[in-house]
């Protein structure tokens, strides 16, 4: 049950929030960062909150950014006039600058627990899931065991690594042979945007998949590749999350590609899916479980099919799920009666709420 009141504001923070909005960061997901930042920066409610936009640049520093660098096309654009136009903030001093950090890093080092420990020692209260949860989330094979574990239907998976690739091929063949099989689908186990993933349908294509992904990562996953529809559900909230209204997305091709997500015009999303009530009502439910069982926070964004048979798979959980303006998170929240300026508001209040009751790291 959601418990948010608009009228209940925090009244132990300042009548004005500082909310330091991180984007860029080191990863392949940096873009799509770059969009999630500029829309944070321009929807959240000003009456309540003073947006700081705050860029993370490909050695890790952050600098307080003037508007005219957030509008920029790209973070090579920002990158190129920071020293001229841009402020450097040590990571000691950034508790003076800000009251909370709002994280609109994706991947690597920005989604997987890494900058949410750095603002732990820093005591620095920031958006989304803590340490573990985080770091557990990006990385799908655990969190598929974690899920399994809990009776949630995951993929069937196999998990290849660089070193067993390279000194012992054969056996990671008949590995993928015995399960999945095929057709099944390559991807790196740490990446998002749909990173090197390939659907592979016979052994032939096994090696130039691997190869690729294992580009990105020093771990890979082989998973079976499904039938049905692939769906997806916002949860928001802490003990008691809200799960959102499922989306279904319409790929362009067999696979899920970055475009689909993030380009607008490009991919389809349908919300509320086109299921029956009591299938949406089913991804719901799978969601919020997989919320609990790996103990995230704030607000996240699960990923699933709803297979053939009527397995509701999960594939993933997004700890920080995309808030560019195109976002499929943002239907979700409007057709539960939710716009987007107030989606903000709740997840830095929740933020805050987490926060205030944590005992040690979130």
């Amino acid at each position: 049950m959601d418990t948010y009141c608009e009228q209940e504001r925090d009244t132990t923070s300042p009548s004005i929030t500082r909310v330091g909005i991180v984007m860029g960061g080191v990863s392949s997901e940096k873009e799509i960062s770059l969009e999630s930042g500029r829309n944070i920066f321009s929807k959240l409610p000003k009456k309540w909150y003073e947006p700081i936009p705050l860029f993370m640049d490909e050695s890790s520093q952050i600098w307080r950014i003037p508007l005219k660098l957030v509008m920029r096309n790209s973070t090579a654009d920002i990158k190129a006039d920071l020293e001229h136009e841009a402020m450097i903030i040590p990571y000691e001093n950034l508790k003076n600058e800000v009251d909370i950090i709002y994280i609109a890093l994706h991947g690597k080092y920005g989604e997987d627990g890494c900058f949410q420990g750095l603002l732990e020692l820093l005591r620095i209260p920031y958006v989304g899931s803590g340490v573990l949860a985080s770091a557990v989330g990006m990385k799908k094979d655990v969190s598929r065991k974690i899920l399994a574990c809990a009776g949630i239907d995951v993929p069937k998976t196999v998990l290849i690594d660089a070193y067993a690739w390279e000194h012992d091929s054969p056996d990671c063949m008949r590995r993928i042979e015995a399960e999945p099989g095929y057709p099944c689908v390559v991807k790196p186990s740490r990446e998002g945007c749909s990173t090197a993933v390939a659907k592979v349908v016979s052994p032939e294509g096994i090696p130039l998949a691997l190869e690729k992904a294992l580009l990105w990562d020093n771990e890979v996953l082989v998973e079976e590749f499904l039938h049905g529809m692939e769906v997806t559900c916002g949860v928001i909230g802490n003990e008691d999350p809200m799960a959102l209204t499922p989306s279904e997305t319409i790929p362009t091709a067999e696979v899920l590609s970055l475009e689909d997500k993030f380009l607008y015009g490009q991919g389809e999303n349908k919300t509320p899916a086109r299921l029956p009530g009591e299938t949406l009502a089913a991804i719901q439910d799978t969601a919020i479980r997989t919320f609990k069982t790996l103990g995230l926070k704030v607000y996240a964004r699960i990923d699933m099919f709803a297979a053939d048979g009527g397995r509701i798979v999960v594939l993933e959980p997004n700890s920080l799920p995309g808030m560019t303006p195109s976002t499929v998170l943002f239907h979700q929240a409007a057709a539960s009666g939710i716009n987007q300026s107030e989606l903000m508001d709740r997840i830095i209040r929740y933020s805050f709420e987490a926060h205030r009751t944590k005992k040690g790291p979130l």
